[in-house]
């Protein structure tokens, strides 16, 4: 399958030179589920932020269908930006902004000529998708972590995006909760989505991975279907102790 994601000899460090990533050279399948495992520390958002775009590697590429990201047009990066969805660790929400007004942001603007009340069925599907039943006229600081995972993953789907990037995007969920997203993502592929996740919980990436790759130290130590890597009795083994629970 060709890569809708490329990473090509990437490599971070940090301001005061400290290496985070080391040449990495990745290739993300269209259509595949891929989760990029390892210790806490090693790299893997990094990893997953610099192939969505979100941060620039202190060298190397990164291309999107064969468009070099940091090379694009506006036109390019908005569709880049529309086509996919990033759920960051944190939820990432506006402290100074009600929830309706942090999921109505992205659709002014990808779809700026959409009428409001356009606007507030789509929020309301989203919302009734992940499950979240809160008022949306309140603020971030008034949810639990849960629930802000709820909203974070509810504007990932707004615009329905065909390339997902998940941080650790059912951490602080009940486990009926994080089935349910865990569902909505295996209907996104189904329906042709690429999805990248760091996830910790071993369940979930046996479950959910089509592709494991394996950060240690910043580097690659693993990078195969997951059937080769959790048939592997040692790997398996380093996989339980050393980078999953």
């Amino acid at each position: 399958m060709a890569g809708i994601i490329e990473l090509n000899n990437i490599s971070f460090s940090t301001q005061d030179d400290k290496k985070i990533i080391q040449d990495v050279t990745v290739s993300f399948a269209t259509g595949r589920i891929t989760a990029i495992v390892g210790p806490s520390g090693c790299g893997k958002s990094t990893i997953l932020k610099i192939s969505a775009g979100l941060l620039v590697p202190t060298q190397g590429d990164v291309t999107y269908n064969d468009l070099n990201i940091a090379h694009m047009n506006r036109t390019e990066t908005l569709e880049f930006r529309r086509r996919s969805a990033f759920v960051f660790q944190d939820s990432a929400l506006w402290a100074n902004q009600d929830i309706f007004q942090i999921l109505e942001l992205p659709l002014k603007v990808h779809y700026p000529k959409m009428n409001r009340n356009d606007r507030v069925k789509r929020i309301k599907e989203v919302t009734e998708l992940t499950g979240y039943r809160k008022d949306l006229h309140i603020r971030p600081s008034k949810l639990s972590m849960g629930e802000q995972k709820l909203i974070g993953f509810a504007r990932a789907m707004l615009c329905n995006p065909m390339l997902l990037f998940l941080d650790e995007w059912v951490e602080s969920l009940d486990e009926t909760s994080a089935e349910k997203l865990i569902n909505v993502v295996r209907k996104k592929q189904r329906e042709g989505a690429s999805v990248i996740f760091v996830c910790h919980d071993m369940r979930i990436i046996i479950d959910l991975a089509d592709f494991i790759i394996v950060i240690v130290d910043g580097k690659v130590t693993a990078n195969a279907p997951k059937e080769m890597i959790i048939g592997d009795l040692l790997m398996n083994d380093f996989l339980k102790v050393g980078i999953a629970s």
